[in-house]
């Protein structure tokens, strides 16, 4: 059963969907609210910071002319270790949870922080860990050499 949901939603579903939650919980459950001093600004600051990442990851994988598609990993044709890859193996994905950590700013509800963390652990189960695999079919001792050198998030 739980195989059945790996690489079935694309993360920025799943990152669309957590938000939608993310905003109805903050706006109902008013008593987990907390001003956070600057929240626009910080806000904002991670955004860029988050389109940034994540741009550059898929900046990338077109350059490299390598499938953007995350849910058939088995196609990609080129391991991309360069650029931002060479900080985190997942940008796009990093620059989504960040995305999440702002909104959580901006709701400024404590309980709106469980997104970027259910985001995380969502996309490493179901996401990334079947990504892996195929990767590691594919490209073998140079996945292995790469995920040693390099992080999974940061």
């Amino acid at each position: 059963m739980i195989q059945t949901l790996e690489l079935k939603i694309p993360p920025p579903v799943v990152a669309l969907v957590l938000a939608a939650v993310m905003w109805t919980v903050a706006r109902a459950v008013t008593i987990a609210a907390f001003p956070v001093p600057f929240a626009a600004s910080v806000a904002i600051a991670i955004t860029v910071i988050a389109f940034g990442i994540a741009i550059s990851g898929a900046l990338a994988f077109r350059r490299a002319k390598t499938t953007l598609d995350p849910r058939k990993p088995a196609m990609t044709s080129v391991l991309v270790t360069s650029g931002i890859y060479q900080v985190t193996r997942n940008p796009m994905y990093l620059g989504l949870s960040l995305l999440l950590v702002a909104l959580a700013l901006v709701t400024a509800s404590a309980l709106a922080f469980l997104g970027p963390l259910v985001f995380v652990l969502y996309i490493t189960r179901f996401q990334i860990v079947p990504e892996e695999r195929a990767l590691l079919t594919n490209f073998g001792a140079d996945y292995s050499a790469y995920r040693a050198k390099v992080r999974r998030w940061l």
